[in-house]
């Protein structure tokens, strides 16, 4: 749990920037309670000015609730779905096109407020550490699976950054799919694999009529539709697999899978678990606890609401 001396303001900001959503909430930072909220999609493919702009308008409509509600914040926190190194610059541009703009700069000009960037991994992390499933466990592994998939090892409650700040990019290389009688073999990226978009594209190619999401897979598949089965069961497979060879590297106390797909259940859940334990060698790791994040939507900018508040 987070000290009452690690925390030096008690009301921030967070946005949390994803490919397919901009979350925010107005937090107070004692006891995590989300005075005010606001959600809308990102629309990342206007490019970033467009985006900055709408976490602009974001931020200032929290300023302006904060006021109503009579509290002043201190800080904005951003989560982000790019690698954001140690000193807080976006250093990857795969999903919003922020690579060599000064957000923080643009933010704090329009604002007032002093800002602070994190990886979006890392803030949900933060948050499952400081208020949700991962309170019981020193360390813990947290797998995101949504719009893309990114991991963030806790180490004494903290989120582990690395040399450069570039952890998180979990499923970016070349990952093991199940191929004809199960067996793995090298395959694309596991996010164009077993991710939200991927599942519903590997539909999509095999049946021309479908136009739906990934949610919709799921759910042709938990209700009996032998082609959404068989996409869902491989993809579960997959990062299954994946994140049991995470496990024996790293040997977290515990697994807390988030995100929108990662928390929908299901065969999804079910493979994914299964398979996730067939790959871990040792029988010392095999019953470690699978859980679900608690945090929800709000997890990813509650905890860049907290990254704030410590700096």
């Amino acid at each position: 749990m987070v000290s009452d001396s690690d925390l030096h303001i008690e009301h921030v900001i967070g946005i949390d920037v994803g490919g397919t959503k901009c979350a925010a909430g107005l937090v107070r930072i004692s006891d995590g309670c989300v005075l005010a909220r606001r959600l809308q999609p990102t629309h990342a493919e206007r490019g970033g000015a467009a985006v900055l702009a709408d976490v602009i308008g974001l931020a200032q409509s929290l300023q302006k609730e904060a006021t109503q509600q009579r509290v002043t914040p201190a800080a904005i926190g951003i989560g982000v779905a790019e690698l954001i190194g140690n000193d807080g610059t976006v250093l990857s541009d795969a999903t919003i096109k922020w690579l060599g703009v000064p957000i923080d700069v643009e933010l704090r000009s329009a604002t007032g407020l002093p800002v602070t960037l994190e990886a979006d991994v890392r803030a949900a992390a933060r948050c499952e550490a400081w208020r949700g499933a991962g309170r019981p466990f020193q360390s813990f592994l947290f797998v995101t699976v949504g719009t893309g998939i990114s991991a963030s090892l806790v180490i004494h409650r903290e989120p582990y950054v690395g040399a450069r700040g570039l952890t998180g990019t979990f499923a970016s290389g070349n990952g093991l799919i199940p191929a004809n009688g199960g067996q793995l073999s090298m395959g694309p990226p596991l996010e164009q694999f077993a991710a939200g978009p991927a599942i519903a594209a590997r539909l999509a190619q095999v049946n021309s009529d479908f136009r739906g999401s990934a949610r919709e897979v799921l759910a042709l598949a938990n209700g009996g539709d032998a082609t959404a089965r068989g996409i869902v069961m491989t993809a579960g497979q997959a990062l299954g697999a994946a994140i049991g060879q995470l496990v024996n590297i790293l040997d977290p106390e515990a697994i807390i899978i988030g995100g929108g797909l990662g928390l929908a259940g299901g065969v999804y859940r079910t493979v994914l678990e299964a398979s996730m334990r067939e790959h871990i060698w040792s029988d010392l790791h095999r019953s470690l606890p699978l859980l679900s994040a608690e945090g929800g939507v709000d997890a990813g900018f509650i905890g860049a609401a907290l990254a704030a508040a410590k700096r």
